[in-house]
């Protein structure tokens, strides 16, 4: 099928990516009774290959999952071991048994938890925009080099762009780096986005969050 969107259906990519964050940070608010905004500081198209610079290969902590109806593909959530931490503490306040490097079994579990909020959240997202369902598998939690996660996550898929949302969570007075790679089925993203009737008010199902901005 061809992959042209009508320009006037563009901006629904932007509205996709802060509909998901503005989920997560409702999530998260209501996971940890902690205030929680997300700052999207920029949404991005990469080509795949650009995507594996933009990941590097430094250690970070991946929680990935497969959506298992359209736009199908995988979300990849990344964040500095550091930040996953402070993450983990609004919910394990007290808990430093993870503090000489690497994580303890509570530390594991609560971002795990974590994880399974945000990646819910942020599918929601996208399903209000796309007006559809999205199905998804069990979020599973990675601590290791960039190019490891991706070997976990099934390896690189066969599509040619992802998304990637740069973005901070800020929770409890802690500041969290938060990416967000999106590798939907591009023939399946693009039947959705052309099924939308662009003279219907997505707004009404987009509500917009003072904590999310573009930079």
């Amino acid at each position: 099928m061809s992959l042209q969107v009508d320009v006037r259906k563009l901006d629904l990519f932007n509205k996709i990516s802060k509909e998901g964050s503005r989920q997560v940070a409702d999530s998260l608010s209501q996971m940890t009774g902690i205030d929680a905004e997300i700052q999207v500081s920029k949404i991005n198209l990469l080509a795949m290959d650009d995507v594996k610079t933009h990941l590097g290969d430094e250690k970070q902590v991946g929680i990935h999952v497969q959506l298992t109806e359209s736009p199908n593909g995988y979300v990849l959530f990344l964040l500095p071991p550091a930040d996953s931490k402070r993450l983990a503490q609004l919910m394990l306040p007290g808990d430093n048994a993870g503090a000489e490097g690497g994580f303890s079994d509570m530390e594991r579990s609560a971002i795990q938890e974590i994880g399974n909020i945000m990646t819910s959240g942020y599918i929601d997202g996208w399903a209000n925009v796309l007006d559809t369902t999205i199905d998804m598998g069990t979020p599973e939690f990675t601590y290791g080099p960039a190019h490891q996660i991706i070997q976990k996550m099934g390896g690189w898929p066969d599509e040619d762009i992802v998304f990637v949302l740069d973005s901070e969570i800020t929770a409890g007075g802690e500041d969290i780096d938060l990416t967000v790679y999106t590798f939907p089925q591009l023939c399946d993203l693009v039947e959705l986005v052309q099924q939308i009737d662009i003279e219907t008010d997505i707004h009404e199902d987009t509500v917009a969050s003072e904590g999310l901005t573009d930079g």
